[in-house]
């Protein structure tokens, strides 16, 4: 075995065990590695090519048939170099269901139990292949319950941590990718300041999100090792303490609310440290939750931040409110009133961007 850096996609499906069904295709933001419960994903699948698309199709038709399942199944994927590997297959109703269901209008619960109860899914009109988009984007965002669990580390990783969803949908996908964050409560403020503390391996890949936080005129404040290596990419980040140094520390900025997000990723613990759980976890550890606490936004994923920086900048400044409904049935009538718009903005969950379940 071995880890593939690609990216990660996921398909639900229903299936008689001949005709498979599948509702639509969603592509995480994050790359793999991040648990898909805790990922931001994208539906329509933002990016594939036409033969990985249709690889996605075949096996999971394949797989479903070949396992003689019936009701709901759940295939994870990860796209590597162009190539489509599988990374689990689930017998059962996963989390991405309500949401699927909802963006697509496919009633996959109810299809599954007739299946389960004997039925067939031609003969309710169904034929094996996936269902055609709708003319919307939708976005699922996972909400987390940190400041709640004071011994739970932030850090997203392979195991899931996330208590819930929100969705954001639009026609386009800043704009849903807008919504969902506002959903879920990360924002970003123009003009805020945001911590960075990124471990080595990563510098290289913050460049484009530093410049797109200049651009939106935020203040840079970083440790030493992250402010030595904006300050040679030309950038000019007030430099904070680590924790236990002299000086304001990283804590200082956290606890005194001078700062708006968050940015913070882990290097591998067991090379950082020849103790296993040493300075670097606790340090990072003690970051987090020092952000959480406080209902500071804390992205430990580049490509989390990535998305939440590009769909604020590009973004409309007013969204749009309308029901599930009207986006799937691509209705073209007004906004729901700028009351809702500045309801919806300020966080009160609408239609299309409301919390959808909890496990």
């Amino acid at each position: 075995d071995k880890y593939l850096q690609g990216d990660e996609v996921e398909v639900d499906a229903v299936t008689d065990g001949d005709t498979v069904v599948i509702p639509g295709v969603m592509k995480h933001v994050e790359r793999a590695g991040v648990h898909s419960g805790d990922s931001y994903a994208v539906y329509p699948a933002p990016g594939l090519e036409p033969a990985e698309l249709e690889d996605v199709i075949d096996y999971t038709v394949r797989i479903a048939r070949h396992l003689r399942l019936r009701g709901l199944i759940n295939v994870q994927y990860v796209v590597h170099r162009g190539k489509v590997y599988v990374l689990e297959v689930n017998p059962r109703a996963s989390r991405t269901v309500p949401f699927l269901s909802k963006v697509t209008g496919v009633p996959m619960v109810d299809m599954a139990t007739r299946v389960m109860l004997g039925g067939k899914l031609a003969d309710l009109g169904w034929s094996t292949g996936l269902v055609p988009p709708r003319d919307l984007v939708a976005v699922k965002a996972p909400v987390f319950s940190m400041n709640k669990l004071p011994a739970v580390d932030s850090y997203l990783g392979p195991e899931m941590k996330s208590t819930g969803e929100a969705i954001g949908i639009d026609r386009t996908l800043a704009a849903a990718m807008h919504k969902a964050f506002a959903a879920s409560g990360v924002h970003i403020r123009p003009g805020g300041a945001v911590l960075l503390t990124i471990a080595d391996v990563d510098k290289p890949e913050i460049f484009p999100i530093v410049s797109r936080l200049v651009q939106m005129g935020c203040t840079l404040v970083a440790t030493d090792g992250t402010a030595r290596a904006l300050q040679s990419a030309g950038f000019s980040p007030r430099l904070v303490a680590k924790i236990g140094e002299e000086g304001p520390t990283v804590l200082d900025v956290i606890t005194a609310g001078e700062v708006d997000l968050v940015i913070n990723t882990m290097s591998n613990i067991y090379t950082d440290s020849a103790e296993v759980g040493g300075p670097v976890f606790k340090d990072g550890f003690e970051i987090r939750r020092a952000a959480v606490e406080r209902r500071i936004p804390c992205l430990t994923s580049l490509d989390t931040a990535s998305a939440l920086l590009e769909s604020a900048a590009t973004a409309p400044d007013e969204m749009v409110v309308r029901t599930i409904d009207e986006w799937r049935n691509g209705a073209s009538s007004p906004p729901r009133g700028e009351a809702a718009s500045r309801a919806f903005g300020a966080g009160t969950p609408k239609d299309d961007a409301g919390r959808v379940g909890r496990n």
